[in-house]
């Protein structure tokens, strides 16, 4: 073997080692050792963990607020579920022939760097009842009976919040579709039209399959952002009216550092973990079928 294929053999094993080092250092053990804690009443500070077994998966399915929180992550997946679509129409329209479209993709993209707490104080004033920017808006349009308490109000305060994180994420979702679709090729969008077909059966069966794989990310991307939610509620409502605006993270949070049962959180991290691995085979068993059903068309 020559020194060249020597070194490159070399420099493809430590490529290879290193990345996988820091994989099992940094997320196979600490997952492993979460699993054990998961089993245990520990309290965060104390020398001494008590296996207690499956107690603490008892009491996380029999906790009514834990189900409540988890029924809010929902709201935040569904309103964003719904969205993709007008995120994917919003890239398409983009992507084509429109004037001033950079100016467009930047202020598209603009809410998506910008800090999530800074986000959510902002909109934490803006929807305040006491001089809040959003309530002067209705006023002025002379629409006070829409007036409410946005931020305390039960009934309404999850969407509030789901329309906070829709505004800050929806950017993104159109910056990855439109780089899918530019990754299309030139000459298969142009053989389309010369066979006849128009925007629709363009849009229907040509660039749809071609960027399914990114659809299959941001629909994952969807689920996991809906279940791991967690600063917008946090700031803004830090979970409240009681448990009305809590979510699945933010109640496993302050189980462990408000109520010090790092067992329990423990328990419920795994659940969350396993919920998005779960989730994430089903959806691509679904899209595959998908791909596959329009590849036999």
């Amino acid at each position: 073997m020559s020194k060249l294929s020597k070194k490159r053999r070399q420099f493809i094993i430590a490529s290879l080692i290193i990345p996988m080092l820091l994989l099992v250092a940094f997320v196979v053990f600490p997952a492993i050792d979460l699993f054990r804690m998961s089993f245990t009443n520990w309290d965060g500070y104390s020398a001494e963990k008590d296996f207690i077994w499956f107690e603490n998966y008892i009491s996380m399915f029999q906790n009514k607020d834990l189900w409540m929180s988890l029924k809010n992550n929902a709201v935040y997946f569904v309103i964003h579920f719904f969205m993709i679509f007008v995120e994917l129409a919003f890239a398409v329209l983009l992507t084509g022939k429109l004037r001033a479209a950079k100016f467009y993709k930047t202020i598209v993209f603009m809410p998506y760097i910008i800090n999530g707490v800074a986000i959510s104080y902002a909109f934490s004033y803006f929807f305040s009842p006491i001089n809040g920017a959003f309530d002067a808006i209705l006023t002025t349009l002379h629409l006070e009976s829409f007036i409410r308490s946005w931020l305390s109000d039960p009934q309404i305060v999850n969407y509030v919040l789901a329309f906070v994180s829709l505004w800050r994420f929806s950017g993104y979702h159109v910056i990855l579709f439109m780089a899918a679709l530019q990754s299309i090729p030139q000459d298969v969008l142009e053989a389309a039209e010369v066979d006849g077909a128009n925007t629709w059966q363009l849009f229907r069966y040509v660039q749809i399959p071609a960027i399914m794989l990114m659809v299959d990310f941001v629909l994952f991307d969807n689920i996991r952002g809906a279940l791991q939610v967690f600063d917008i509620p946090f700031v803004m409502t830090a979970g409240g009216p009681g448990y009305a605006s809590s979510t699945f993270t933010l109640y496993t949070i302050k189980t462990a550092f408000t109520f010090s049962n790092f067992g329990l959180a423990s328990t419920m991290a795994v659940a969350i973990m396993f919920m998005i691995i779960i989730i994430y085979v089903v959806q691509n068993f679904l899209i595959h079928g998908i791909v596959l059903k329009d590849r036999r068309k």
